[in-house]
């Protein structure tokens, strides 16, 4: 993984516990895709015993903040594999829409600027 992103044009970031400020996981983007309409994947990964605790959550919108306002993106994207319910539930939080068609065998889902900080829920 971190060869991958040593060679991306993309950014990432640790999440550490606040208890023993151990790595538990990451969080960033990867795929950045500048020009008409600027796009970027995120990614994260979490260690599985801190997982269904809102850390993902919490850790994701100042990372999609930064998407927004400092890499100046059009919209963000994401892939997730089709038995990952967590990680499903986790993007319909964060406002991202599902693709309708299955590509590689993965759900697509996307989220649009103008879509971030509706309904008073971020931003």
């Amino acid at each position: 993984m971190i060869s991958f992103h040593l060679e991306d044009a993309g950014c990432r970031w640790g999440i550490f516990s606040k208890s023993n400020a151990e790595l538990i996981g990451t969080c960033g983007f990867h795929c950045r895709v500048q020009g008409e309409q600027p796009r970027a994947e995120i990614g994260f990964d979490l260690a599985r015993e801190y997982w269904g605790r809102g850390i993902m959550q919490e850790a994701l919108k100042p990372v999609i903040d930064f998407g927004f306002k400092e890499m100046s993106l059009d919209f963000i994207e994401a892939t997730v594999e089709q038995d990952n319910e967590k990680s499903i539930n986790l993007l319909r939080k964060l406002n991202f829409e599902r693709e309708t068609e299955l590509r590689d065998q993965l759900i697509y889902f996307f989220l649009l600027r103008e879509h971030w900080g509706t309904e008073g829920k971020f931003g």
